[in-house]
């Protein structure tokens, strides 16, 4: 089955000195080289979002995101696994859920 990793970021996670950021990136590395991880991006901060909404046919944008929220979508991972143990198991070695953020693992609809 394949899930999707949302991974859920906390403003505060981006605070920290170059070296230790340095070792955080090398985790996340290691993690989307692990067995049935198939791809995986890091989103740009919430700031950089373009909101869209149609409203009677008419295209309504806004910056950045609609709601404040104390954790952002940060990135998403697309893993491969036998089951939904197998998932939360690699979800729980992401940094971002030790760190006051979340993994959200939801199931993909195969066709």
């Amino acid at each position: 089955m394949k899930y999707a990793l949302l991974i859920y970021n906390t403003p505060e996670a981006r605070d920290m000195p170059e070296e230790q950021m340095k070792a955080l990136v090398g985790e996340y590395e290691a993690i989307s080289q692990s067995p049935g991880v198939l791809d995986g991006q890091q989103l740009q901060l919430p700031g950089s979002a373009t909101t869209v909404r149609v409203d009677n046919g008419d295209a309504l944008l806004s910056d950045g995101p609609f709601v404040d929220a104390k954790e952002y979508l940060g990135g998403i991972l697309l893993l491969e696994a036998d089951n939904l143990d197998e998932a939360t198991a690699l979800a729980a070695r992401i940094p971002a859920a030790r760190m006051g953020g979340a993994v959200e693992v939801r199931p993909i609809v195969e066709r």
